[in-house]
């Protein structure tokens, strides 16, 4: 038993292997190829099938022809000839009897026209499997011998002219006979010539009936492999948008094509990877804005970083917003929030690219990342887009004073401005940085200094990587290397 079970997997085995070979060439085609396989296996039987019933089409006309050209206009010559010595020999038996000029020249009309039947005989294709040059002959003696017996068949009773009426009725039985063996030969070959059409027809038939059912065969399994590999593919495809549905990302479809389906496999993989990095930033998003969060933010920095590029990190942060928070309470200080986004939203639809980034820390703060030559202008849009709005989530009568009254923690009445936003940008322009927090430390550093100006602005590090200064010296002149961008008003 163990002995069968094991040369039934080795039998198993090997057949995997066959049709691993086989099938392994199908799986490199693309799926247009795959379909021109399966369109050239039908098109190669159709052609095979053309070429086939062309062949025989030609036979059936060559031979269809021959009878037309050849066959039928000799038994019509023939038996037009067998006309004309009939009624030669009729106008030949009256001249003798009744002298009659006219018989005689009816006798010679009939010559000359069976002379012509003869010539026409002659110009016939194919006419040399006929006894036509015999005809001829017999023709040509024949003319000889009347033309000698004329002189000599005025006395009709003399042994001449009886000798000459005898040789005429021999060479008229002659031709008469040599015209039916060519007409009973042209017979004969025309029923041939019928009934191998007929053959070749039935043979035709059959022949282009059986290519046609292998094509149809071969179309068939050509199809079924076909639409059995794509459609196989796309199940794989389907079964692994629902996996990534549930949530789960690491599912690979397991397609082997080299097709475009496998290439929309890979693709799937790679959309399925980056899914998952989303769904990360988005449980790390501010449920307030839907901005990326912390995480999605280091995670863009990083990969900027590593990569080279040009980067400038913006960092954004509202100015007395906690004042109003407390003054008009958090609903009112959650519009605010959003609104923000909204605008460093707008601001880099309209002057950024996609590949620009923005998120939102937490609270009152956000990370703005772009290139070095896009800021400028974005920046300035936030800052004027920023001041034009904000002021009408207040009071009329807090917006014309220009401050609201509130508490410090120390208790003491206190007038707080207007929320202004403060913008610090670092850039790789002149420093490299190593990590995100080399990015996140100066930026922090240069926004402390930005709030202490007052009105919206955003200020540059425009420090370089001078590392022979010591950390005392670098701290002492770092605010006079700051640049500091436009006000808001």
């Amino acid at each position: 038993m163990a002995d069968h079970n094991q040369s039934e997997e080795r039998k198993r085995k090997i057949t995997d292997r066959l049709l691993e070979f086989v099938v392994a060439p199908f799986y490199r085609l693309n799926i247009s190829r795959k379909l021109m396989l399966g369109f050239s296996v039908l098109l190669l039987l159709l052609v095979g099938i053309s070429v086939f019933a062309m062949y025989n089409l030609n036979r059936l006309n060559e031979i269809n022809r021959s009878i037309l050209e050849t066959d039928l206009p000799i038994i019509n010559i023939s038996g037009k000839m067998v006309d004309v010595i009939l009624a030669q020999e009729r106008y030949f038996q009256r001249y003798l009897i009744l002298k009659s000029p006219d018989d005689l020249n009816e006798f010679w009309n009939k010559q000359k026209e069976l002379s012509q039947l003869t010539d026409q005989l002659r110009a016939l294709p194919g006419h040399q499997v006929y006894p036509v040059y015999r005809i001829v002959r017999l023709q040509t003696e024949y003319k000889y011998i009347l033309s000698e017996a004329i002189g000599w068949i005025e006395d009709p009773d003399s042994p001449i002219s009886k000798a000459f009426e005898k040789n005429i009725k021999i060479q008229q039985d002659k031709i008469n006979a040599v015209i039916k063996v060519m007409e009973s030969r042209a017979k004969q070959l025309q029923t041939q010539k019928t009934a191998k059409t007929a053959t070749i027809g039935q043979i035709a038939f059959k022949t282009a009936a059986i290519l046609c059912g292998l094509g149809l065969l071969f179309s068939l399994i050509a199809a079924f492999v076909i639409t059995h590999n794509i459609s196989a593919a796309i199940k794989k495809l389907k079964h692994a948008t629902a996996m990534i549905s549930d949530g789960k990302f690491d599912h690979r479809p397991n397609i082997r094509n080299k097709d475009e389906l496998g290439d929309l496999a890979r693709s799937f993989v790679t959309m399925a990877q980056r899914l998952k990095q989303l769904e990360e930033m988005y449980l790390d998003a501010s449920p307030l804005t839907r901005l990326p969060g912390g995480v999605a933010i280091e995670n863009v920095l990083g990969k900027r970083i590593a990569a080279g590029a040009p980067i400038a990190f913006c960092l954004m942060d509202i100015d007395n917003f906690k004042a109003y928070n407390d003054h008009y309470g958090y609903a009112k200080g959650n519009d605010i929030i959003q609104a923000t986004a909204a605008i460093i939203s707008e601001a880099v639809a309209k002057y950024g690219t996609e590949d620009d980034f923005i998120g939102h820390i937490g609270g009152d703060d956000y990370v703005l990342i772009t290139t070095p030559d896009l800021y400028p202008r974005i920046c300035q849009t936030v800052i004027d887009t920023f001041d034009k709005t904000i002021p009408g989530f207040y009071d009329e009568e807090d917006r014309q004073r220009g401050h609201i009254v509130g508490e410090n923690r120390q208790g003491q009445e206190v007038k707080f401005p207007l929320a202004t936003l403060s913008i610090a940008v670092v850039t790789n322009i002149k420093r490299k940085f190593k990590n995100h927090i080399q990015y996140g430390e100066v930026a922090a550093e240069m926004k402390e200094h930005a709030k202490t100006i007052s009105g919206s602005t955003f200020m540059v590090d425009q420090r370089g990587d001078d590392r022979s200064r010591s950390k005392k010296d670098r701290k002492l002149i770092s605010l006079q290397d700051l640049k500091h961008g436009s006000k808001g008003k």
